[in-house]
């Protein structure tokens, strides 16, 4: 339960991007410690979960934050979620109205995933 006077529409909205703002600080450190790496993960979660909070949540802001936490599994070496995040981007960028390059992004997700596992040919077929 919200503390009095306390704003959680406006607390959803300021930590959806925020926290999404912050995984790339680490996504961009050549250097991430497995504390950073943790941190990372952690944030792209925690920004997806605010955005599912929120009343004006679509699925194209779904198929962004799937593809993002499908990235930063890949990054992390978490293959098996990174896959499974980009399947949800995929799903979510084939609902109407999505702006095509969420689409190109999903796939981008699932053959990252899958190059990650070490699976070429899928890589390549999703890029293809």
């Amino acid at each position: 339960m919200a503390q009095p006077g306390f704003d959680v529409v406006a607390g959803h909205r300021h930590f959806s991007a925020d926290a999404f703002n912050r995984t790339w600080e680490l996504i961009d450190k050549p250097d991430r410690t497995p504390e950073e790496s943790e941190q990372m993960l952690l944030r792209a979660a925690a920004s997806l979960w605010h955005w599912t909070q929120r009343e004006d949540v679509t699925a194209e802001n779904l198929s962004v934050g799937f593809w993002l936490l499908s990235r930063v599994h890949a990054i992390a070496g978490s293959t098996p979620e990174a896959v499974r995040y980009a399947q949800l981007a995929l799903r979510e960028s084939e609902k109407p109205g999505v702006a095509p390059f969420c689409r190109a992004y999903a796939y981008e997700a699932l053959a990252r995933g899958e190059a990650a596992a070490g699976r070429t040919e899928a890589s390549r077929s999703w890029m293809d």
